[in-house]
């Protein structure tokens, strides 16, 4: 019989628990697919976070370490500095990495650590209550927000690709999303990007994915993914915001550097 779908050799056989239309598994296999294709998985280590995704050691087919809520670029920095010659990336919601681990997060990449940062955007506090989280938009109703974001009270929400482009240790930051075919075939590419980043010693790298809570959204999968769609791109545009090597190319070419 042919076969026409497997899984990647990055990925283990473990069932994945995530929600039915949560694209959690999505990013998995695009990281994983990446590792593979570097030929870096067998000395990769992966940082899991607190949340949703807390299962993620089970599922990747490389080394994982276990970080309390937020201190995955912590836990990170650790083994990178222990073992340079290992790829280290960190696997992190928004709770996790924009509201208790944002202080890891800033000086991890304010260091210039020379890791992977994998930032999964769904707008929500998913595993813990489905509380707001810093990147809910204004007006979005949640679980425990039933009157949507009132930015008089809740404030604004962090663009952390834009917060992290001003940031001088960053190596690259590119947010994408994964709500279409041609998306998902963009976000592999910032995501083997990021990683050459890091092969490369450039110092710290980021791609933030924006993606879908079906369950805490209160929404189907289908229309879930045309809420992305339609709400959270156009409030996270989806784009290279810092890739230094690209422009120290640019500046050549121009007659600037």
């Amino acid at each position: 019989m042919q076969t026409v779908f497997e899984k990647t050799p990055g990925l283990t056989d473990a069932i994945l628990h995530y929600c039915p239309g949560c694209t959690h598994g999505i990013i998995h296999r695009l990281v994983a697919e990446t590792l593979d294709e570097l030929d870096t998985t067998g000395r990769t280590v992966g940082v899991a976070p607190v949340g949703c995704a807390v299962m993620a050691y089970n599922y990747f087919a490389c080394d994982m370490v276990q970080a309390a809520h937020g201190r995955a670029p912590a836990v990170a920095t650790g083994l990178k500095r222990a073992r340079p010659d290992c790829v280290v990336f960190t696997y992190q919601g928004d709770g996790d990495l924009a509201a208790i681990g944002t202080a890891e997060t800033i000086h991890a990449a304010a260091r210039g650590e020379n890791i992977t940062v994998i930032f999964v955007n769904n707008a929500i506090y998913g595993m813990t209550g489905g509380q707001m989280a810093p990147t809910t938009i204004p007006g979005q109703v949640t679980q425990t927000s039933p009157y949507g974001r009132d930015v008089s009270v809740a404030g604004y929400p962090l663009r952390i690709c834009e917060i992290l482009a001003s940031v001088d240790g960053v190596a690259y930051a590119e947010r994408v999303s994964v709500d279409s075919v041609k998306n998902v075939r963009a976000a592999k590419k910032a995501i083997r990007r990021a990683f050459e980043t890091q092969l490369a010693g450039r110092g710290f790298s980021l791609v933030e994915v924006l993606s879908t809570c079906p369950t805490n959204w209160g929404l189907d999968p289908v229309q879930a993914l045309s809420w992305l769609r339609e709400n959270m791109i156009p409030y996270y545009p989806p784009g290279v915001y810092k890739d230094k090597e690209r422009d120290a190319a640019a500046g050549e070419v121009s007659g600037d550097a």
